[in-house]
């Protein structure tokens, strides 16, 4: 089947999101300090994956109620988390996607992502890549390139999408629970990406002379 857009979570495939999370674990560590709950890496790791196998909403809060327990302690470390990290406004754009997109874009394809990521797009250079929000073509047009598989692939394949799911960061360890959260494809990296991409719309790729 032909399609004609791609539509990009934009945290995990084109930003990293290790700064953030580094900088969250942090304040997760720091905050539970303050409560007299001595926190190391090991512990925060611990309660990160947790939180990913019970495939939490909110992997932060999740992991602020393992390691405190209490819930007024959980609710006064949740807000010095909020309060350091609130204004965190970090960006890692991952290497070489740039030049994947253009590439995509080159080829005729529509690529889009969220309106609320509009003005990180665009401070990343990348602004006039993407339309924001509708692609304007039917979902079964459509490839989604996400990382999580509850709050990204299930929704996507639901409405008739073609998904990838991009292995990395905190959910790379996510398994999918029943074949509506399993991807069309995994990838790991922007080369994988772009073979995945090409399997999933030849035609499209294929076309554009700059992609061979």
């Amino acid at each position: 089947m032909p399609r004609r857009a791609v539509l990009f979570d934009v945290g995990g495939p084109i930003d990293m999101e290790f700064a953030r999370e580094i900088a969250l674990d942090g304040a997760i560590a720091s905050a539970c300090g303050l409560e007299g709950i001595r926190i190391d890496q090991a512990a925060i790791e611990e309660a990160s994956e947790k939180a990913v196998v019970a495939f939490a909403p909110d992997a932060h809060v999740h992991m602020i109620e393992t390691l405190c327990g209490d819930p007024r302690t959980v609710e006064r470390v949740r807000q010095r988390v909020q309060a350091m990290t609130g204004n965190l406004d970090v960006f890692q754009l991952r290497p070489d996607i740039d030049g994947l997109l253009r590439k995509l874009r080159k080829a005729g394809l529509t690529l889009a992502v969220a309106e609320a990521e509009r003005e990180r797009i665009e401070r990343a250079g990348l602004g006039d890549l993407f339309v924001y929000g509708d692609p304007g073509v039917p979902p079964a047009d459509c490839i989604v390139v996400a990382d999580r598989l509850d709050r990204d692939i299930a929704p996507a394949k639901a409405l008739g999408m073609a998904t990838i799911r991009f292995r990395t960061g905190r959910y790379r360890k996510q398994k999918p629970r029943s074949p509506a959260e399993t991807p069309d494809a995994e990838v790991t990296d922007v080369a994988g990406l772009e073979a995945a991409i090409l399997e999933l719309c030849p035609a499209s790729i294929g076309s554009d002379p700059a992609s061979s």
